[in-house]
């Protein structure tokens, strides 16, 4: 049978033009098919073809686990029976027992072509794709051949993909024969192959369809920076120039707004903003918001947010239909932006004064007057009061040496106390982590930080979770979590 293993082969390679490793693979997948069906049980086979004689060998196999996650001892092992055969076998490992050599009949001989055809198919299949994908083109157009449950399947060349009905405009009527765009929106790994899967609303498409559009863009001459959708109804994109000779926005529209009018024809009549990118993050969501004009940006690092203050008349304008203008404006800059008139940011301001007044005339034991001129002159933190430069704190005319040396001391001890009491909490914290083998000090400590202070949170923790939390690797973060879940399985 060795001879004919290889004769077929051969002709499968050539026949399918795919290669004869593939070929090979599939041989071994569909005897280790057969050979399972000699079996009762639900056991795992291996077959190993050589592809000089065409000669292969089966094995039965079992991978090795922890105990606690055995689920069938058919096709698996504890670490410790593994290591009765075969002391240094690791977890995840496989033990292998060869098995006899067995002549498939008619119907074996039948099921394995069947097996190698179909993995055959499924190369193939994955050579045109990783063919269509080596071409880089993000912008797919094709015919739709079908519809299936509201779903297009259209057809690019070779090549069939998917677009979902969730990812078409909304409103948008295609039907079969029609020829549409698309992005490449990913690639989906099903249990019937690869299946390529397009979209119409991502703002990836509106980037796509400018960059068909607009020379300048393709040459590197402009650049979009970023963009947003409200799919069929309102987009805005941000566009910066290299040449300080070129008109941005001017170039985006076209000449009689030719350009940007054929990208809105293509989305269904949706509305497209072109706005300046600028680097200043405060001039960019000002730019954003337009035509609203807007009267203060306040910028808060920290939480990457903006509160930005607009007259009464404009903040309709500003916010836009059912939010629409703020919301898009947030995802273009990727700012949180919190709009208000002037009476709410007086309010506001008002608020959070209140407050830190409260924390320095509690912490540093100061009257109202004290931490008043504290908060008129820019300190907002504890931090701020210990550790600006003396000669900062000396400039305020109410206060002169000895009182900014006694203040910045009060700061410096009411930053120690809350640290001892944070470490003091800390440490009883991580208590009950410290007593799971496996664990140490420091990993508790990251652990609690992020509020897992007991073996149960760290139980209902994934492992790329815990690799994220700690910075440890991933076999370790396994076994912690494992052992966590003894409990579970006890």
């Amino acid at each position: 049978m060795s001879r004919e293993l290889l004769l077929l082969v051969d002709a499968l390679a050539r026949e399918k033009n795919v290669d004869k490793n593939i070929v090979i693979g599939a041989l071994e997948l569909a005897l280790a098919s057969a050979t399972k069906k000699r079996f009762t049980d639900d056991v795992d086979v291996r077959v190993e073809v050589d592809p000089a004689t065409g000669e292969f060998k089966s094995f039965r196999r079992w991978q090795v686990v922890a105990d606690e996650a055995l689920e069938t001892q058919e096709r698996q092992l504890t670490l410790d029976e593994a290591r009765e055969r075969h002391p240094e076998i690791q977890l995840e490992q496989f033990i292998e027992e060869p098995l006899p050599a067995m002549e498939f009949g008619r119907i074996g001989a039948q099921a394995a072509k069947q097996v190698i055809l179909q993995k055959i198919r499924d190369a193939e299949r994955e050579q045109i794709l990783s063919d269509f994908l080596a071409r880089e083109e993000h912008l797919v157009t094709g015919v739709i051949k079908r519809m299936e449950r509201g779903s297009a399947i259209i057809e690019s060349g070779r090549v069939e993909a998917l677009l979902p009905r969730d990812q078409m405009i909304p409103k948008e009527n295609l039907r079969p024969g029609d020829r549409v765009r698309a992005y490449l929106w990913k690639v989906d790994r099903v249990s019937r192959g690869p299946q390529i899967v397009l979209s119409r609303i991502t703002p990836e498409f509106l980037v796509k369809l400018f960059e068909l559009e607009v020379p300048e863009l393709e040459d590197g001459l402009l650049e979009i920076k970023s963009a947003a959708r409200d799919p069929g109804s309102r987009a805005k994109i941000a566009v910066k120039s290299n040449d300080p000779r070129i008109d941005p926005i001017g170039t985006c529209v076209g000449m009689r707004g030719s350009r940007v009018q054929a990208v809105t024809s293509e989305l269904s009549g949706e509305r497209i903003d072109i706005i300046l990118w600028s680097d200043d993050p405060a001039q960019f969501v000002i730019n954003a918001l337009a035509p609203a004009e807007v009267s203060k940006i306040t910028v808060d690092e920290e939480k990457h947010s903006m509160d930005i203050v607009v007259d009464e008349e404009n903040l309709a304008q500003a916010i836009g239909r059912t939010g629409q203008n703020v919301r898009l404006a947030s995802e273009l800059t990727g700012w949180e932006l919190n709009l208000m008139t002037l009476e709410e940011s007086q309010k506001k301001s008002e608020e959070e004064s209140a407050i830190i007044r409260n924390v320095f005339m509690e912490k540093l034991d100061v009257d109202q007057e004290v931490a008043d001129i504290l908060v008129q002159e820019g300190f907002g933190t504890l931090e701020e009061v210990a550790y600006v430069p003396v000669a900062e704190m000396l400039e305020i005319e109410s206060f002169d040496e000895d009182t900014v040396n006694e203040l910045r001391s009060r700061a410096r001890n009411a930053l120690l106390t809350q640290a001892i009491v944070t470490e003091e909490k800390l440490e009883h914290d991580v208590e009950d982590l410290l007593t799971l083998e496996g664990m140490d000090n420091q990993v508790a400590r990251q652990l609690a930080e992020k509020g897992v202070i007991t073996k149960e949170n760290l139980a209902d923790l994934a492992t790329d979770d815990l690799v994220e939390m700690t910075g440890i690797d991933a076999e370790r973060a396994k076994q912690l979590i494992m052992t966590a879940r003894a409990p579970w399985f006890a």
